[in-house]
């Protein structure tokens, strides 16, 4: 599922508020699985999508713990979390790697800007199921199974200068706290 057009300074948990996505989200209508109950615990836990600090914490999206209430389960769902973040922010990477013009404003109507970028994830989605040809392993970051380490693949040796994101403060449901508390127990 793709969202394009919102304002490039509207904060990602701002943007995804006003998607598509986050409204089926939200009305339980993505045809998330039912919770199951993991090897080796004994409660329930539903399907959930990653998220980084910016996004809101909901049984649904996970979000890393604050720095400040550190344990170190917390420490190590923390690193858990964002190791699957990575996944997304290598897609984004090798997009945007593949297809230059992603890096730079597109001076054109905001509609034809929209299908230019739809055209190009489209693209890169079917691009990527030829491996071979548009996704070889040197380009994506990987984890060296000897040691553990993340090695970064090249479509990230250029350098990018990233915009801040801005934490989004409001309630966080407890039964979110709980979902995620529990999987850092993992």
């Amino acid at each position: 599922m793709v969202d394009v057009g919102a304002n490039g300074r509207i904060s990602d948990g701002g943007v995804i508020k006003n998607t598509t996505f986050w409204n089926l989200l939200a009305n339980n209508q993505l045809n998330i699985p039912e919770p199951i109950t993991l090897p080796a615990f004994s409660k329930e836990l539903p399907f959930v999508f990653v998220g980084d600090e910016a996004f809101q914490l909901t049984p649904n999206v996970m979000k890393p713990y604050r720095r400040t209430d550190f344990t170190d389960n917390k420490k190590i769902f923390n690193y858990r979390l964002s190791r699957a973040r990575r996944i997304v922010e290598n897609s984004f990477g090798i997009l945007s790697s593949r297809l230059k013009m992603l890096n730079k404003a597109i001076l054109l109507a905001r509609n034809k800007v929209r299908k230019i970028v739809l055209a190009c994830c489209y693209l890169h989605n079917y691009l990527s199921k030829r491996k071979d040809m548009y996704l070889p392993r040197a380009d994506v970051d990987y984890e060296d199974v000897n040691n553990g380490n993340i090695v970064p693949g090249s479509w990230g040796a250029e350098e990018r200068q990233l915009i801040s994101l801005q934490a989004l403060r409001g309630n966080l449901a407890n039964e979110a706290k709980i979902i995620r508390d529990d999987l850092s127990i993992l």
